[in-house]
């Protein structure tokens, strides 16, 4: 989003969909889709883009169903004298009065709540159980990766050709997962969902959208993540083999690509790259999707060469006021990573130094809660699909109530108190008999509605809080944590889950 005219924006970089607020500067292009107005164009774009951001659930949170911990049985060869172990993970026969121990092999699961999972298909458990956590977290990695790629080839080549092509490969690839036969290349599927799940559509969703409606639409676009959370436990709930489960959770991907072909390029970046006489003919086509009037077709070129003229002025600014030190790498996205990982701006003063440490401590956290709460169902509930549904459920006042709340009560104390208060809320599970359901789930769900909140909330604060020419270095240092947060969470709650269970 670097040729946005955005002061303030709230980084898209997380898996899900994220209220946005925005400080916006008064620029001409703004005053343009002003003229616009909002209608059958802008609406096109939202609705491609919610049912898009309604189908992620199913591919970031699917390691609650297709890969959960599920009861097994140790397997020992038969008409054999065996003890099998506490853990199930090994037997002991008995030889000539002597016990030698061997590792189980094969087992028997419990088909009760699932028919076929990743877990049973593949024996992920014992010394492979590490890999239902890997099945969930590599899509993670791959998603760390995403929006720094994704966001240097929007905005050298587009917005609509990474949206065409990202979209037709998380089409195919999460779809044609339930047809591998070898868990290596699921993971190796998985890994590239992941990369290819780039914030782009929605921010190209953003760029068109009459300034005066942004904070509306960013709102309303978090909706569908929630939605769509609660919608994947009710599918679960529905088909319990895993292979089935995958196909009818992606296969409506695929539904989305013939809207596509009726999207148009961005406006404002076709502008800014000077492809003016492209631009001329998507904003017409606006204008008569929208039933509004555009300025002669001579003012209109005129109008984007300002546009363009400014655009220019406003990057110029942005490198003159970023950081002097020379750069030595060669390409683009290299910078990119070294300007976060090594510029030594957000070092420079005591403040900015604590601003980043706290702020990546906050995305870290959040992260890792987020997700740990999301994908522990089996801990906290009975019911992992009523559990799925409920937490999606709790998503949505969070998103709802966050912009008025913070505009009341401010950004520091919304964000402590939505940490304080999951935090005591995950510390009296701790101290609840498991037997009381009702009282775990209670718990649980009141962490993940807060933790929801605050989630949202540092979005907002962080870019208020680092300057604006540490902004991006901010953003990205911040982005970094809260990867790491969600790629280790799933290892969480794998741990907590084996301990509960009494697995290790």
């Amino acid at each position: 989003m670097c040729n946005s005219e955005w002061n303030g924006y709230v980084s898209p970089f997380r898996e899900k969909a994220t209220v946005h607020f925005f400080v916006m500067s008064h620029n001409k292009f703004d005053e343009l889709l002003t003229g616009l107005k909002t209608g059958k164009w802008n609406l096109l774009y939202y609705i491609a883009s919610s049912v898009w951001l309604f189908l992620i659930p199913a591919q970031n949170l699917s390691g609650a169903y297709i890969a959960p911990n599920i009861g097994f049985q140790c397997r020992p060869p038969e008409n054999l004298n065996v003890t099998i172990s506490e853990d199930s993970c090994s037997y002991e026969v008995t030889t000539s009065g002597q016990e030698v121990e061997y590792p189980c092999t094969k087992w028997v699961y419990d088909t009760s709540v699932f028919s076929s999972t990743i877990t049973s298909e593949f024996d992920l458990v014992c010394d492979r159980e590490y890999l239902r956590a890997t099945y969930q977290s590599i899509k993670m990695i791959g998603a760390f990766f995403s929006p720094i790629v994704g966001g240097y080839l929007a905005d050298r080549y587009g917005r609509k050709i990474v949206v065409v092509v990202t979209l037709v490969v998380f089409a195919v690839c999460s779809t044609g997962m339930c047809f591998l036969r070898h868990l290596q290349v699921i993971l190796a599927f998985r890994f590239i969902v992941g990369f290819v799940d780039v914030p782009v559509f929605y921010s190209l969703t953003l760029e068109i959208c009459e300034v005066k409606f942004r904070s509306l639409v960013g709102v309303l676009t978090a909706l569908p993540w929630a939605f769509g959370t609660m919608a994947w436990g009710g599918l679960a709930y529905f088909i319990r083999e895993w292979r089935t489960l995958q196909l009818v959770a992606s296969f409506p991907n695929l539904l989305i690509l013939p809207a596509l072909y009726f999207i148009d390029e961005s406006p404002r970046w076709l502008i800014t790259k000077g492809q003016h006489d492209k631009a001329v003919k998507v904003l017409q086509k606006a204008a008569r999707w929208n039933n509004s009037e555009l300025p002669s077709e001579a003012e209109l070129r005129t109008l984007m060469q300002e546009i363009e003229e400014e655009a220019k002025r406003k990057r110029e600014s942005a490198k003159d006021g970023a950081s002097s030190a020379p750069k030595t790498t060669t390409s683009t996205i290299r910078k990119k990573l070294s300007g976060i990982l090594s510029r030594p701006l957000l070092c420079s003063t005591k403040r900015i130094s604590l601003i980043t440490v706290i702020m990546c401590v906050d995305y870290f956290v959040a992260a890792t809660v987020f997700y740990g709460l999301s994908l522990n169902g089996t801990n906290f509930s009975a019911d992992p699909f009523i559990y799925m549904i409920l937490s999606g459920l709790m998503e949505v006042p969070a998103y709802s109530v966050t912009a008025p709340v913070i505009q009341k009560f401010g950004r520091k104390k919304t964000t402590v108190f939505g940490f304080a208060v999951t935090g005591v809320a995950i510390l009296a599970l701790a101290f609840i008999s498991e037997d009381v359901v009702w009282l775990v789930m209670t718990f649980a769900l009141v962490g993940k509605m807060l933790i929801s909140v605050a989630f949202q909330t540092i979005y907002v604060y962080v870019n208020e809080l680092f300057p604006t020419v540490v902004r991006g270095e901010g953003l990205g240092v911040a982005f970094i944590a809260s990867k790491i947060g969600s790629v280790i969470a799933p290892y969480i709650t794998e741990y907590l889950v084996c301990s509960a269970h009494g697995h290790k």
